[in-house]
């Protein structure tokens, strides 16, 4: 059998970590896994309870709404103008989604058609550019590095491709670079949507992830943006639910409603009772994001200084749960997979190679921020030995 359209995905080398991760562990080594963004702090005990009062009532047990219940987009919208001072209409301007992947990948499928253009960073999320090329987009991309202008190169990709694209996609602060926007970015993005008619999507996942006085600004509380563009937002990192799947889309109400009518046909909307304990979290708990982003905080200054203290030069980032690494000079040539993996069986330390966010990130690793500060100290020690070692071998017998 043939399936073109599966056949379009590369394959997924963060499993060829992963696997070598499992293997050590059945061999009794002591795997730090730094590698996938998967929050590890618990859930607030007052969404949890909510939870299990909502599932005792049998009437929560019915099918819900595909679009999400009324109070749960209200709630949405209340927190959206609370926080970025962005007024929206439940109603037309706000769809619940069963996660931001999931809202990110049918929303190109809603919207984007055979042959259409699509411009997005890379590296980036894997779902990013891939949603689009499963909705058969031609994806093009402009570099995401630190050592280069974001705006500079994304109007280039945008001067190359010929036409005008269809979509345009970002992420700030942005996974897994955790690059912020810069002041003005959002503005010309929008000025120029406006004069060349492509419409714009932020996947806003870390808005509350941030460090120091560094604010993530909402892409929708730029003058115009509803106009030209919506927002993607989740519940997974502001309030540790990651295995709940809460999101949700708002803005543009052409793209909502597009996103909102597949859905349609597609889902009934995630259990009641999760929506229900959404709404306790968006309503009455903006105390907890800011506890969650203190405890990211202090995990990567630990990362960040052990790393640096290793001889493996690192930078702290402005905000998200990761910490992007370029490779040590020495083992840069191997590539990212083959040093994760060698990461791995030396120092014991899982993390996510570069190249599976897109070929810009193959001299990059990314640390995810979660293990407890203990351990990360742990790996870093790790990481340490491991360079010594290889420092002291030579480069020619590691790689």
């Amino acid at each position: 059998m043939e399936f073109k359209r599966i056949n379009q995905l590369p394959p997924y080398v963060f499993s060829i970590v992963n696997e070598m991760k499992i293997e050590a562990r059945r061999r009794g080594e002591d795997i730090i896994d730094l590698g996938m963004g998967n929050p590890d702090l618990p859930t607030p005990p007052p969404i949890v309870e909510k939870l299990i009062e909502a599932a005792r009532n049998p009437r929560n047990h019915r099918y819900s709404a595909s679009k999400g219940i009324p109070r749960l987009r209200e709630a949405v919208c209340a927190w959206y103008l609370r926080k970025y001072g962005v007024a929206l209409n439940p109603e037309s301007e706000a769809v619940v989604t069963i996660g931001s992947k999931e809202g990110i990948a049918h929303l190109a499928l809603a919207t984007i058609d055979h042959g259409d253009k699509v411009i997005v960073p890379n590296p980036t999320y894997p779902i990013h550019a891939f949603s689009f090329t499963l909705a058969g987009a031609h994806v093009c991309s402009f570099p995401m590095r630190p050592d280069r202008d974001a705006w500079a190169d994304f109007h280039d990709a945008l001067e190359r491709m010929g036409g005008f694209p269809k979509a345009v996609l970002l992420c700030y602060p942005h996974n897994p670079t955790t690059l912020t926007v810069q002041d003005g970015f959002f503005e010309k993005v929008v000025a120029l949507a406006h004069e060349r008619g492509f419409f714009v999507i932020h996947d806003l996942a870390y808005a509350d992830i941030t460090f120091g006085d560094y604010k993530a600004p909402s892409f929708l509380s730029v003058p115009g943006a509803r106009d030209i563009g919506a927002e993607f937002f989740t519940l997974s990192k502001s309030y540790n639910m990651p295995g709940w799947r809460v999101g949700f889309l708002v803005g543009n109400s052409q793209i909502v409603g597009a996103l909102t009518r597949l859905k349609s046909y597609l889902d009934y909307g995630m259990f009641q009772p999760i929506q229900i304990a959404s709404i306790l979290a968006l309503n009455q708990m903006d105390d907890v994001p800011l506890h969650i982003s203190q405890v990211y905080e202090k995990r990567c200054h630990v990362l960040v200084e052990g790393l640096n203290r290793s001889g493996w030069a690192v930078t702290m980032p402005k905000g998200s749960m990761f910490l992007w690494a370029q490779i040590p000079q020495a083992h840069r040539s191997m590539g990212s997979l083959e040093f994760s993996k060698l990461l791995m069986a030396e120092a014991q330390v899982g993390v996510s190679p570069g190249i599976g966010f897109g070929t810009e990130g193959d001299e990059f690793v990314r640390f995810a921020l979660v293990e407890n500060e203990n351990r990360i100290r742990q790996a870093t020690m790790n990481i340490k030995r491991f360079l010594s070692r290889t420092e002291k071998a030579g480069v020619g017998e590691t790689g």
